[in-house]
C-alpha cells in the first residue's frame, strides 16, 4: 500500500459504481489512511434514487454540489438544490431521490467510519437488513 495522501486530487478517488451512481471516496482508510472520517463524491443521474437505508454506526452530512434532490429523513422530506446541507443522525433513516432533468452531485461525510462497529466498507442497513 502507498502511503496515505493528505491531498486528493481526482485522479486520485477511489471510484465505484453502486446502483449505476458514479461514487468517488475522496476521504476513506486505505487512500487517507485510518481515520474517523469518510467522505464520497455521489452522481445520480436524473430518475435515480438511493432507497430508504440507515447507518447503524455512523451519523452522515449530505452537501448538494450540483442539481437538486428530493431528500426524506425519517418522516420528513425536503427539496435540496446546490448549497444545501442535511444532517442526519446516527441510525435514520434516509433516502435520496433525483426526479429531475439534470443530474445530482453530492459530498457524502460519515462519522466514523465505521460500520456495525467495523471499518465502513460502503455499505449500509437497507429497510433494516444489511
Amino acid at each position: 500500500m502507498s502511503a496515505p495522501l493528505r491531498f486528493v486530487p481526482t485522479s486520485a478517488a477511489q471510484v465505484e459504481w453502486p446502483r449505476d451512481q458514479k461514487h468517488e471516496w475522496l476521504v476513506r482508510d486505505g487512500l487517507t489512511g485510518e481515520g474517523d472520517l469518510a467522505m464520497v463524491r455521489v452522481t445520480m443521474e436524473s430518475g435515480q434514487s438511493h432507497e430508504f437505508h440507515s447507518h447503524p454506526a455512523m451519523e452522515e452530512i449530505l452537501y448538494v454540489l450540483s442539481g437538486r434532490c428530493i431528500q426524506s429523513v425519517a418522516e420528513e422530506k425536503q427539496e435540496l438544490s446546490a448549497g444545501d446541507t442535511v444532517h442526519i443522525p446516527t441510525g435514520v433513516p434516509h433516502a435520496t431521490h433525483n426526479p429531475f432533468a439534470e443530474p445530482l452531485v453530492f459530498l457524502a461525510i460519515l462519522t466514523p467510519a465505521l460500520f456495525d462497529g467495523e471499518e465502513f466498507d460502503g455499505e449500509e442497513t437497507v429497510d433494516g437488513v444489511s
